[in-house]
């Protein structure tokens, strides 16, 4: 996890605009450097550093004898660079993961450069010979990327869009700051005044091809043929193969832990690897909730099951409440079950970094979208119309889920690990027929849950466990985070402001008092910039007009019988 900034044809002061840079310094609290391009003194990078891999060589921007005419910032780890580095005979220069993107770029260009990495990934490419500039994202945006371009050329490009809002430029900033889109990458070209042009913006993998890199990765062909007991293994394979790719680390490892079906597997599977490999240290897990509440007890459960060293961090109401405006800060969005369940996540975060020394954390995300947990799916009219939404789901994860994590998590220096969304792992998993993927029995996430019921990896009770939802899970049983939420801010929001919401915010308007208490923080600090959230998030399939899944009728919580 790391802060990645630069500015391409900038008419001001770099030492004036650099200020803009700091506003994304918790991304990477170990180091920061600020460099400008020789030939190009209107262009520069800038990089905060969270020492992961290669403590000694890992500054950034990375520049390599070999190749002297190219400028690499990235933010990522890219899990097959060992075996890139023995498949193409390069000779590295670094212990630096992220070396391998200048040797593909020099062996294949860029598009072979983007398809072939195995991990997660943000980067700005510079190639001062060829006056070329690369922009390129993961393939679920698990790693953040922002930029601005101006109708005259001046490009911005940072981590998080705060790092671009505040930039001077001659003509008026107004220029859109947006998200770059995952699984693509773009090609700019940069004219000696240091300005650029966009060339092409290519989609370089969708979530259902099975990626390039599969070429060389360390588990080879699986059986291929859609009966359950194959099904089973080769799920259980490429997801313990999906864990053990991350363990690639010189800091300590933990891992948030719920105590759903998600977080638990990768908790799981994440020590039972740690031990083979005889890592030296016990593996943290960590907790979030209100007293005896569900995910607490849930947890406790779990991490007895496997020993793992169990912290417990206890959720205070006025905690989470008066935590509000920084987690929105944070997060740059207003989408309301984001918020809601990001709170619990960067509270938990907070201690971790406070109290301990894990710095590399595992999570449970993407799981729900790949393996259809989210209860509406109940509700889906066809086999189908599920795997369709599934898909949805995963192509909007930057905008919600991945989002959440990766802010909660970099707030406060800690770099997020999430073995559910592998590239190989969700081709594989869409690639099922779709009446395999869907609930059963009543059970979301069925066929999940059926490949690792011999495993003895978890309690049955907690394979089993019906589906909570964060925001819900950490909160008391007799009332829910949400509930608190609306009594509070309830008080807060008058009701004739939320009468008259349309008119000043036309688009998204809030529909509650909530939604609107939101709305009002991310405008005081992203003013106009509402087109970031392009739509709320929503369960399907139901009359819902609340995104708790205590508000949908399958919803049963773990007190209820």
């Amino acid at each position: 996890m790391c802060g990645i900034w630069a500015l391409f044809g900038s008419d001001e002061c770099l030492s004036v605009q650099c200020l803009s840079a700091m506003k994304i310094a918790h991304r990477g609290p170990d180091a920061f450097r600020f460099e400008n391009v020789n030939g190009f003194t209107n262009c520069c990078f800038g990089f905060h550093r969270l020492a992961v891999v290669d403590q000694l060589y890992g500054m950034q921007p990375i520049r390599v004898k070999k190749f002297p005419y190219l400028w690499l910032c990235y933010n990522g780890e890219i899990y097959n660079f060992k075996q890139l580095q023995k498949q193409f005979g390069f000779d590295f220069q670094t212990l630096v993961d992220g070396e391998v993107i200048l040797h593909l770029y020099n062996r294949g260009g860029i598009e072979q450069t983007a398809s072939m990495l195995d991990g997660v990934f943000a980067f700005i490419l510079l190639d001062t010979a060829n006056r070329k500039v690369f922009l390129a994202r993961d393939t679920y945006g698990v790693r953040p990327l922002f930029k601005v371009l101006t109708d005259d050329g001046f490009l911005g490009v940072c981590s998080e869009a705060k790092g671009l809002i505040n930039l001077k430029h001659s003509t008026s900033l107004c220029s859109k700051v947006e998200p770059f889109l995952p699984g693509h990458y773009e090609v700019l070209d940069l004219k000696p005044s240091g300005k650029v042009a966009s060339v092409e913006l290519v989609k370089f993998h969708s979530c259902k091809d099975e990626p390039l890199h599969v070429a060389c990765d360390t588990v080879e062909a699986l059986p291929s043929g859609f009966d359950l007991e194959t099904v089973k293994s080769n799920i259980r394979i490429l997801f313990e193969n999906a864990v053990r790719k991350r363990l690639m680390a010189h800091r300590r490892i933990g891992c948030l832990l719920s105590g759903g079906l998600d977080s638990s597997l990768v908790a799981a599977v994440l020590l039972k690897l740690m031990k083979e490999i005889n890592v030296n240290y016990p593996l943290q897990t960590f907790a979030i909730g209100m007293e005896n509440s569900p995910d607490l007890l849930a947890a406790r459960k779990v991490a007895a099951h496997i020993g793992s060293e169990h912290h417990e961090v206890i959720l205070n109401t006025e905690e989470g409440i008066q935590a509000i405006e920084e987690v929105t800060f944070s997060l740059e969005t207003y989408d309301i079950t984001t918020i809601r369940a990001s709170i619990g996540m960067y509270l938990v975060s907070k201690y971790i970094r406070k109290k301990t020394d894990s710095v590399v954390i595992f999570s449970g995300e993407g799981s729900d979208e790949l393996t259809q947990g989210y209860i509406y799916f109940h509700k889906a009219p066809s086999p189908e119309e599920a795997a369709e939404e599934s898909e949805r789901l995963l192509k909007e994860l930057y905008l919600f889920d991945v989002l959440r994590a990766d802010r909660t998590t970099a707030a406060h220096g800690l770099e997020l690990r999430v073995p559910f969304l592998d590239h190989r792992f969700t081709s594989y998993y869409l690639s099922l027929p779709a009446e395999l993927r869907i609930p059963k029995n009543g059970i979301e996430k069925y066929l999940l849950r059926l490949s690792f019921e011999d495993s003895n990896l978890l309690p049955k009770e907690i394979l089993w466990r019906p589906k909570e939802a964060f925001s819900d899970g950490i909160a008391s049983v007799k009332k829910s985070w949400f509930s608190i939420l609306q009594d509070y801010i309830d008080q807060q929001v008058d009701d004739l402001l939320l009468e008259k919401a349309a008119e000043k915010y036309p688009f998204n308007p809030p529909k509650t008092k909530e939604s609107y208490y939101y709305r009002q923080i991310f405008e005081k600090h992203y003013s106009g910039r509402s087109s970031w959230l392009p739509h709320y998030w929503m369960p399907r399939w139901v009359k819902a007009t609340d995104p708790s899944a205590r508000t949908l009728k399958h919803y049963k919580s773990d007190t209820q019988e």
